[in-house]
């Protein structure tokens, strides 16, 4: 059963100018494929809070400028229920039964992989907020960029070297082990991705440890990990299990810094569930909430009063730039079709955003842009440093 919300309808006025009627204004549907349900349904959660913000502000300022006529955004909301095969399916009710311009979404890289390739074949512009598998953005069978398929979030070529470079640098590990999933897309990709770029940096991974998503025995893995002696131990995967390993590790005696990636985006609910295990542990995230800045600051600060003081998350941070992108494009297209949109979305060269600078080489559809390391410290997400591409 599909899940389907005409924001428009919900907003009302709030999506015309004060000085015309609904009827005045042209729509235009643009689609969002969210992890509404299941295991990473908080993601879900947060892209949908952060669409519904940036949708309404379009809204209060009278719609959106195309080729010199204004129009307002109709926001149809699909839920991906956190599969692939339902990610794929929710994208094409979008392009065929909604006729949508562009698609946002999905988030987590197992269907954002898929519907990357389905928006290609449909040619339909699609932006992932959060997928860092490069798979996202690459054509399978060539190598080469898709096409139509964007994204707002670095990737995991560039998460690697951070993380790779942190663990060397900042906490001076010289061995490392790693536990992750090798079925899941992202703590698959981000393992090997991490392994290639420690060694390559003169670390040595003397432990390279497989679980199962679910999975709520670690024991026999964290001991062989323990075993190795290891300075670090990298967990990718989802926030999820990593609430479930963080306790299980330190009850096998493991007591060096954790690692983690953007997986563990989450961190209220990752403190939640593994408490005083996840102190001291570091994390790479795609921005900091608390950084002193007019965009983030003032973003920061709507998302609070409009969703009763939550703090948006990378998830939510990602959506409204993969927003104010399109938004960008929309208003550069000339006209709301899908290859005027696409057109102009290959064109920005730069985007000032909530997580940072965003940057776009001439044919490349992944921004080049600052990565962000957190600690978890007297239970709360702390910002350390953030890591540039200029520094590598």
């Amino acid at each position: 059963m599909k899940t389907k919300t005409l924001l428009a309808l919900a907003l009302g006025a709030i999506l015309i100018p004060s000085c015309g009627k609904k009827e005045d204004l042209p729509a235009i549907n643009v689609g969002l494929i969210a992890e509404l349900t299941g295991d990473l349904s908080v993601f879900g959660a947060s892209c949908k809070n952060a669409a519904e913000l940036k949708i309404a502000e379009i809204g209060e300022r009278g719609g959106i400028d195309i080729g010199g006529k204004k129009y307002t955004l109709r926001l149809v909301i699909e839920d991906s229920q956190g599969t692939a095969d339902q990610a794929v399916a929710a994208a094409r009710r979008l392009v065929k039964e909604d006729t949508v311009v562009a698609i946002v979404g999905p988030n987590v890289s197992l269907g954002a992989v898929p519907v990357g390739d389905e928006a290609e074949t449909a040619k339909v512009p699609m932006i992932s907020p959060s997928s860092t598998a490069p798979k996202t953005t690459l054509d399978a069978r060539s190598g080469q960029p898709k096409q139509w398929v964007f994204r707002a979030c670095f990737t995991d070529a560039w998460q690697g070297q951070v993380l790779a470079k942190f663990a060397g640098g900042y906490i001076r590990a010289k061995k490392a082990a790693v536990l992750y999933d090798p079925a899941s897309e992202a703590p698959n990709i981000q393992a090997e991705l991490f392994k290639q770029d420690f060694e390559k940096s003169g670390g040595q991974v003397v432990a390279f440890e497989t679980c199962k998503s679910g999975e709520t025995d670690f024991k026999a893995a964290f001991d062989r990990i323990k075993k190795a002696g290891p300075d670090v131990v990298f967990l990718p995967d989802y926030y999820v299990d990593v609430g479930r390993q963080l306790p299980q590790a330190r009850k096998a005696g493991l007591t060096v810094p954790f690692l983690g990636s953007d997986n563990w985006g989450i961190a209220d609910l990752l403190l939640k569930a593994a408490a005083a295990n996840a102190e001291g542990a570091f994390y790479c995230a795609h921005y900091n909430p608390g950084a002193r800045n007019e965009i983030t600051g003032t973003f920061v600060a709507k998302y609070k009063k409009k969703f009763a003081g939550a703090t948006p998350d990378d998830v939510a941070a990602l959506t409204y730039d993969s927003f104010g992108l399109l938004e960008k494009a929309l208003m550069a297209s000339g006209k709301p079709d899908r290859q005027a949109v696409r057109d102009a979305l290959a064109k920005i060269a730069e985007y000032d955003g909530v997580t940072g600078k965003l940057r776009f080489t001439e044919g490349s559809r992944d921004p080049i842009k600052s990565a962000v390391m957190m600690k978890i410290e007297a239970g709360k997400a702390l910002f350390v440093t953030n890591i540039d591409p200029e520094s590598k």
